[in-house]
């Protein structure tokens, strides 16, 4: 990518989109364009369109997503399958009008059906069911990558798509209600210690395997693929480690220096049992990760107790 050249960064204020205009800028770009969804509602083509035409970026990056754990997506998936949708559609079409030079998508490991064989390879998209617990946020995501494989096909767009594990890092979502696993483990533990509990209740059986990968790791792999990637399809972006959502919830109690019982609710939803990439294509591309789950976890703690009376809750 030129340095000079104008990229919009959409969703810039979010965990993930963050993380890769500090990427950006490291590398020396000076023209990074983002907006707020109140200066932008990416669910209003119109704005969308305008704001395109007005702007004229060269090369854009889609990280701006509605996005939830179990709790929240079980509870509001048309919120989650319209917003990505029309997000997703809004800026992919404007990209294609304006002609711009090169657009990655981002979506998610959930994507891939429940039962995928593991390590989960590109090539098992759509070959067995969803994962109900998030099936409403991965059919709009699925949506997202079709749209870019299409485009390409139909009118030789260079858009891409890549597809992270379960992402974390400075900027995530702290809400019990709202957040992923890993911040919400954080925040349970240390209210926990700080009340001085003997026990924090957590969902599922804690068997299931995740993969997590730091943002900050995340961006250098997205400018990587924006230097060096055209293909159709997508192409898996993870850690290439998993952990239980026990020995998980261990290690942030280590962290955060809670002591008391870790109690499992059977009764709660697990979500998909195992979930972890096979991440060959993007190493083989340059990119190793380079922050261990406990330093990550380290990092992310100690900002949120930097940043916790300005969190949402």
């Amino acid at each position: 990518m030129d340095l000079q050249e104008k990229i919009y960064v959409a969703g810039h204020r979010g965990m993930v989109g963050s993380a890769i205009v500090r990427a950006l800028k490291k590398a020396g770009h000076t023209q990074i364009i983002g907006r707020t969804s109140e200066e932008l509602d990416l669910r209003d083509g119109t704005a969308v369109r305008e704001f395109f035409a007005q702007e004229k970026p060269v090369y854009v990056i889609m990280a701006a997503a509605r996005v939830g754990g179990i709790h929240y997506n079980s509870n509001a998936p048309y919120d989650f399958i319209y917003d990505n949708l029309i997000m997703s559609t809004n800026v992919i079409e404007a990209a294609r009008q304006t002609k711009v030079k090169k657009l990655l998508f981002l979506g998610s490991s959930c994507i891939y059906p429940k039962l995928a064989p593991q390590p989960i390879k590109e090539d098992s998209l759509l070959t067995g069911p969803l994962e109900v617990t998030n099936e409403a946020y991965a059919l709009a995501k699925i949506a997202g990558i079709k749209l870019c494989t299409f485009a390409r096909q139909q009118y030789g767009c260079d858009f891409i798509s890549a597809m992270p594990c379960n992402l974390y890092g400075p900027g995530d979502n702290f809400s019990l209600e709202n957040s992923h696993v890993l911040p919400a483990i954080i925040r349970k533990m240390n209210e926990a210690k700080l009340k001085g509990d003997a026990a924090v209740k957590l969902w599922g059986t804690g068997l299931p395997l995740r993969e997590f990968l730091h943002v900050d790791d995340l961006a250098q792999a997205c400018l990587i693929l924006m230097d060096k990637y055209s293909e159709p399809g997508t192409i898996n972006l993870g850690s290439g480690q998993e952990v239980t959502i026990q020995a998980l919830a261990e290690m942030i109690a280590m962290v955060v220096g809670y002591h008391g019982k870790l109690e499992f609710d059977k009764s709660k939803p697990d979500g998909t049992p195992r979930k972890i990439m096979d991440n060959s294509r993007i190493q083989a591309l340059g990119w190793t990760p380079k922050t261990s789950l406990k330093q990550g976890i380290q990092e992310v703690y100690q900002w949120y107790l930097w940043n916790e009376s300005t969190l949402r809750k």
